[in-house]
């Protein structure tokens, strides 16, 4: 979706400022964000992909000031909310206020938490032949959808030649919506900075993007 996360070639907004020495939690609430995420995700309430999507989909007043947590808290409740297991009410009381909707996985132990913390294989058996191969010339499909895609603004109707097949993972752009994994090829396309920002771009630099076959055409 064209929302505000994706920010991505966009000016006016200073220059990024990494935070020397950063730690891997600011409070102790973030951390206990990431793991009501990460066990949700396990006990089969969403995928990572819808996960991405409620936070992309918050308010961009909300989204540009959140903290990174605070996007993570507000799309996970915003998503178990819309799927069912909690509701607003319990939202504003804060605490369960009927029986809880069953999970797909059910409940994990402490023993199993290395297990959940690890990410998960996306890779999948193709069913067709790719597409395309090393060399090819591709353009970025000018596209617009409404939910979830992994195909950043700035290259799309650009030209960028393809580096590398990284073989057939789960399509981001379904599995968002719950439509299945519809497994599709994935390959590294690299674009010369003047293709994606003009003339005035620094001729040294190339970007490269992981896009799905659906992403690309011939160019």
């Amino acid at each position: 979706m064209n929302g505000v996360h994706d920010m991505g070639g966009m000016d006016g907004f200073g220059k990024v400022e990494p935070e020397p020495n950063e730690p891997m939690f600011h409070t102790e609430w973030e951390g206990r964000v990431l793991a009501m995420v990460r066990a949700m995700g396990a006990a089969g309430a969403f995928n990572i992909d819808t996960s991405r999507y409620y936070r992309e989909a918050l308010p961009p007043e909300v989204y540009m000031t959140s903290s990174y947590y605070r996007k993570w808290f507000i799309g996970l409740e915003d998503m178990l909310v819309a799927k069912g297991y909690i509701t607003p009410e319990e939202v504003a009381a804060g605490h369960a206020l009927e029986p809880g909707k069953p999970l797909k996985h059910g409940k994990f132990t402490v023993d199993q938490v290395e297990r959940v913390m690890v990410r998960g294989q996306f890779g999948r058996t193709p069913s067709t032949a790719a597409k395309f191969k090393p060399g090819d010339h591709v353009r970025a499909k000018n596209i617009h959808p409404t939910t979830h895609t992994r195909l950043p603004r700035y290259v799309r109707g650009r030209v960028g030649v393809v580096e590398l097949n990284l073989g057939c993972s789960v399509y981001p752009d379904t599995a968002a919506n719950d439509a299945g994994e519809n497994p599709q090829w994935l390959y590294t396309v690299v674009f010369d900075s003047a293709e994606l920002w003009g003339p005035d771009a620094d001729p040294t630099v190339k970007i490269s993007v992981d896009a799905f076959e659906p992403y690309l055409e011939p160019a």
